[in-house]
């Protein structure tokens, strides 16, 4: 299912982080400009806890840090999935057993181009937490007797939200679907 209709925020708002630079939507994609901070958008209508396969694309366009910060529900809580941050090649999850991306063992390092696309999809299931930068499996974590959370500078972006730090970006092509499902449903066709 699509989540973003390529010409209006429809079933999202601006997330109110107060740092945040502006949101506009130009030519099928939702540009999140830089601020202070965070800046980035969130899911106002109902979102699946558990069970669920979530993805878009995404290119950094300006700034230095995270342009694409995923924050997600996991059962009963949340964590997010950062691409590019601590000044731009850091990939994982914040934050687990109260360690940040940059020091949990979801950690790894990849260079991200300025302006190129990347596909980047998320799967949350009853023991797992997965995901692909486009067909490069970055995140296989099971979740079990684990502490999920975030961050606090992320926490409006709860149930699931996409946000950037001092970082200017562009996502297009976002869409859920839900467990079970076949498997000419399977991810790789959404792209």
């Amino acid at each position: 299912m699509a989540l973003f209709d390529g010409k209006s925020l429809d079933g999202w708002e601006v997330t109110g982080f107060g740092t945040g630079g502006p949101i506009r939507i130009s030519a099928g994609k939702i540009i999140i400009n830089m601020g202070d901070g965070c800046s980035g958008i969130n899911r106002t209508e109902e979102f699946p806890k558990i069970n669920y396969e979530v993805g878009l694309e995404a290119r950094k366009t300006q700034g230095n840090d995270f342009f694409c910060g995923l924050t997600f529900p996991v059962k009963n809580t949340f964590c997010s999935l950062i691409v590019g941050g601590w000044g731009g090649p850091v990939i994982g999850l914040s934050t687990i057993d109260g360690l940040d991306a940059s020091e949990n063992e979801t950690r790894i390092l990849k260079n991200f181009t300025k302006g190129q696309w990347y596909k980047i999809r998320l799967r949350v299931d009853e023991e797992n937490i997965m995901a692909w930068i486009d067909d490069e499996k970055v995140v296989d974590f099971s979740y079990a007797d684990r502490k999920l959370g975030i961050r606090p500078e992320v926490t409006l972006s709860k149930p699931f939200g996409v946000c950037t730090w001092m970082t200017s970006a562009e996502i297009k092509n976002v869409w859920l679907i839900e467990f079970p499902f076949s498997n000419h449903e399977f991810s790789n066709s959404h792209f």
